[in-house]
């Protein structure tokens, strides 16, 4: 069951999961090992995460409204 209602739109969701690879090659290629490389991956599983599931919390908590079920 997905209880979350989506509050992205599809071009919004494909825009986070391309962002969530870049930072995530960029944190493995050009970054060093420890606390910036770990921030850089947590940082794209998150959008990542938000990409998937269409829901983004912090855009739930400012007033963004559910997008509709036949609109991207």
């Amino acid at each position: 069951m997905f209880f979350l209602q989506r509050n992205l739109p599809a071009w919004e969701r494909a825009l986070r999961l391309g962002g969530a690879l870049l930072l995530a090659c960029a944190g493995l290629l050009w970054l060093p090992a420890g606390w910036p490389m770990a921030l850089a991956l947590a940082s794209a599983a998150g959008l990542g995460l938000t990409g998937i599931a269409g829901f983004c919390p912090a855009c739930a908590l400012v007033g963004r409204k559910p997008t509709a079920k036949g609109k991207p």
